[in-house]
């Protein structure tokens, strides 16, 4: 199963990437955007993990949302 986490529209927004249950990626949106504490919704950080993991948006089995639901 491949999962998605996103936080977002909090302090240091991120994605991560979990496959059969391993992590295989996560990274914080200001790694990506260089701007501290980055709250913005992580569009840069999800197409990061995608790109690092070979998938597609369509692969993926479940996204999942943390903190401040919108």
């Amino acid at each position: 199963m491949k999962i998605l986490g996103i936080s977002a529209h909090y302090h240091d927004s991120a994605a991560a990437l979990v496959i059969d249950g391993m992590p295989v990626c996560a990274v914080q949106e200001e790694r990506l955007s260089r701007r501290k504490g980055d709250a913005s919704f992580p569009l840069s950080a999800i197409e990061w993990c995608l790109e690092h993991a070979g998938l597609e948006p369509e692969a993926l089995d479940a996204v999942v949302f943390y903190e401040r639901p919108m």
